[in-house]
């Protein structure tokens, strides 16, 4: 790629300081957190306004320079990886509430806006922002919009895409776009929705109109040890069956636990090979008859103990340890993938009882943490990069768990994307026919594939349509173009 007159252009645009060029400048920019993968950028601007991305997008697109737009880069697939020699366009200076109407109970915020200062702003007037990753207190909006993101209570409430209302957006020929609006009830295609969970493929948002929900008034967190993965596993199914729908159910095996343990000190039981977190929330009558059901159903299931958090500052406590796992691993661990694929509820036993075998087999370990309510599994492979062979071994071992979730039924990925790290495994779960009209999608927006090029698509560009450029919807009879 040439990109010395694109270069040229945004000297003039940009001033030095943020118009980065120099490989040490860079160096943070060169991958997001699975840092597997690498790749140099020619440039990274650090935007400021709308305007400015604005800009950046247009003469990207003028000079046919591809683009990645970045949050703070706490992607685990690989998403926000640039493309080598293109240019990164760095969003967290755009992060501003720049409006928050509590009547409506919305929020419109930049891009860059830090996932729980949504949460903060909101709390003066009781309300907050459902989705909470793990990694919410450094996540951006704009990366939990690409990415559809969820977290410990999406079980109950949804993944980003069910709060997200409208947005604003610029698209890869620099056109710029408002998308969906501040109501709850909308008319025509949904496309927020289709927006929300691209990838960046479809260009950048600029403004986010976020749902927000009045603050429950009780909350009541059990934590439950058992002497088993499967045992654990069970009690979520119990649950399930009794009639319940908690706000989260999470489970942590016993690496998970030491590692907690070891950095946060949350007062898990070290003997425990999982623990059950199940949270209850909402009206003060309501939780308080849910949660004398939910304690006899909890301690029907088998556990060793059982511990209800007393207070706030208790409830916290567990959070904290479960909030904290994937960092904490790494206190075991030099280096470590996280898979992100999905299994029925009903077969959580089975996908963990096969995760074990293939921790066996590859001789490496893997620390189970996991949305055990919706089947999101997080398995993560500890290995060693400097021992040869080793990262190898942990993504055979990865690829393996995503085919298996594949088989049982589930999906490659739950909320961390497909990125750079799942595209192999897409034609094991799409048709040809899909891909290619995802690759139709793709192309009518960004005919050039210059908006986060390389992710997603098997191959890492969008198929070509077969039949000598007839739309597989057409050929079946489905779609007409008269």
């Amino acid at each position: 790629m040439e990109t010395s007159g694109l270069i040229s252009e945004l000297e003039r645009c940009f001033p030095p300081d943020r118009l980065l060029q120099r490989p040490a400048q860079m160096a943070p920019y060169e991958s997001d957190a699975l840092t597997a993968f690498r790749a140099r950028p020619a440039a990274v601007i650090l935007a400021e306004t709308q305007a400015e991305v604005i800009q950046a997008v247009r003469l990207c697109h003028r000079h046919a320079i591809p683009f990645v737009a970045r949050g703070s880069g706490t992607s685990l697939s690989g998403g926000s990886l640039p493309v080598e020699e293109g240019i990164v366009i760095a969003l967290n200076r755009l992060n501003r509430v720049l409006r928050l109407d509590p009547a409506q109970r919305i929020a419109v915020v930049e891009p860059g806006v830090i996932n729980l200062d949504v949460s903060r702003a909101a709390a003066p007037h009781g309300l907050y922002y459902a989705p909470d990753p793990s990694s919410q207190l450094i996540c951006t909006i704009g990366g939990n919009v690409a990415f559809n993101s969820g977290g410990a209570h999406c079980l109950k409430y949804g993944m980003t895409a069910n709060h997200v209302l409208g947005l604003k957006a610029v698209l890869p020929d620099g056109e710029v776009v408002q998308l969906g609006g501040e109501s709850l009830e909308s008319v025509g295609p949904d496309l927020t929705g289709f927006f929300v969970g691209s990838e960046g493929l479809f260009g950048v948002a600029l403004e986010i109109i976020l749902r927000l929900l009045p603050k429950p008034e009780c909350y009541r967190t059990v934590l439950a040890a058992y002497d088993s993965l499967a045992g654990a596993g069970d009690a979520v199914a119990q649950v399930v069956a009794s009639g319940l729908l908690p706000g989260a159910m999470e489970i942590m095996d016993a690496l998970a636990i030491e590692a907690a343990e070891a950095a946060v000190h949350a007062g898990y039981p070290r003997d425990a090979a999982a623990l059950l977190i199940v949270e209850l929330e909402g009206e003060r009558v309501q939780v308080e008859a849910e949660f004398a059901h939910l304690l006899r159903v909890i301690e029907g299931s088998g556990p060793k103990t059982v511990t209800v958090a007393k207070d706030d500052a208790d409830r916290a406590r567990i959070w904290k340890g479960r909030k904290s796992a994937f960092s904490a691993v790494g206190r075991l661990s030099p280096d470590y993938l996280v898979q992100d694929g999905v299994v029925p509820r009903s077969r959580l036993g089975e996908a963990l009882a096969t995760i074990e075998r293939l921790s066996r087999t590859h001789n490496l370990r893997v620390a189970n943490v996991f949305h055990a309510g919706d089947g999101n599994l997080h398995p993560l492979i500890l290995f060693n990069g400097r021992v040869a062979g080793e990262l190898e071994r942990a993504e055979a071992l990865a690829g393996e768990i995503i085919q298996m979730c594949i088989a049982l039924g589930g999906s490659v990925t739950g909320e961390h994307g497909i990125g750079m790290e799942k595209r192999q495994h897409m034609r094991a779960m799409f048709t040809t026919t899909d891909l290619e009209v995802m690759a139709e999608l793709r192309r009518a927006l960004d005919p050039g594939e210059i908006s986060n090029r390389g992710k997603m698509f098997p191959d890492g560009e969008a198929p070509a349509l077969s039949s000598h450029g007839v739309h597989p919807l057409e050929r079946q009879g489905v779609i007409s173009r008269e």
